[in-house]
């Protein structure tokens, strides 16, 4: 019989246009692969979720990205109706996604973090509450969703006090100078190592996502210890959490230590995302990817 699966895609998070190009990538790709696929645009109502999810499908595809998608809310709902789902459970979820607590996580782990605290909106605007350049970023946002950088001599605040919609608490971490690499993980086997370079100020929402935005090195021109240090510390921030399924760890490289900056347990799927790049770089094609994440999914009982 040929299986059953839902792709989620969407949401109301500031990831939702994102989520609509991983969700879509990955239903074609589904398809082809001879599943049976119903694509469903998730809004803010539970009840219609739920009657689109009546009678169960055998798996859910998790494409959806950001709060509500990402952060444990959706792999709670999923968990109760019972059906397996793609990437990481409800715990780890939560935890990759509360940035502060994912980060004594992997100090108390031997992980490598930035110096950080967590302050008020209005102590970032009444002046630096770090010595620059620092990083002013919402505690449980992804894809760089909300991210300042604040440089020595800057005369400009990172935000207005009514244009921060990420909540009263800020996090506040130490700027790591350097190059960016990041990992996949899938199941318990990091991938590879990619470079990430931009001509932008960082690695932010327009370098991943928009066409020329940034370019991918795989693998990273690093040298071996560096490249295996990498590769250790991707896949022991993914256990460290928890996570299952597919992840993703980003670093920052100052030229002695690899930072860890967050691990991501829902990347994205789009035409430029870094996950696919490095699955095809290992021999995976874009089908078998989804495919191994389809049969290997699960639910919390």
């Amino acid at each position: 019989m040929t299986k059953q699966v839902a792709v989620l895609m969407g949401g109301w998070s500031a990831e939702r246009n994102v989520s609509l190009v991983s969700g879509a990538a990955c239903a074609k790709a589904l398809q082809r692969a001879g599943y049976s696929v119903t694509a469903i645009d998730v809004q803010r109502d539970v009840g219609a979720l739920l009657s689109r999810l009546y009678p169960h499908p055998d798996v859910v595809f998790n494409a959806l990205h950001g709060r509500w998608g990402e952060d444990g809310c959706m792999q709670g709902l999923l968990d109760i109706l019972g059906i397996p789902y793609t990437h990481s459970g409800l715990t780890a979820s939560a935890l990759a996604m509360d940035k502060p607590l994912a980060k004594r996580l992997f100090r108390d782990a031997g992980i490598p973090v930035a110096e950080d605290k967590v302050v008020t909106r209005d102590e970032v605007l009444a002046g630096d509450v770090m010595k620059p350049p620092y990083v002013v970023k919402p505690l449980n946002e992804g894809s760089s969703v909300g991210i300042h950088i604040i440089r020595e001599g800057a005369n400009e605040l990172p935000f207005a006090n009514d244009s921060w919609p990420y909540g009263d608490a800020v996090m506040v971490e130490r700027y790591i100078p350097g190059r960016e690499f990041t990992v996949a993980v899938m199941g318990d086997r990091p991938l590879t190592v990619t470079e990430i370079m931009t001509e932008r100020e960082f690695y932010d929402y327009d370098a991943k996502y928009a066409t020329g935005g940034s370019s991918h090195q795989v693998p990273a021109n690093v040298d071996k210890g560096v490249y295996d240090e990498a590769m250790r510390l991707a896949l022991l921030a993914h256990q460290t959490l928890g996570c299952r399924g597919v992840s993703r760890a980003d670093f920052r490289f100052d030229g002695e230590t690899l930072y860890i900056l967050e691990v991501n347990t829902q990347p994205g799927m789009t035409p430029t995302s870094l996950v696919p790049e490095q699955a095809l770089f290992a021999g995976i094609s874009f089908e078998e990817l989804v495919t191994w994440m389809v049969e290997n999914a699960e639910y919390d009982a």
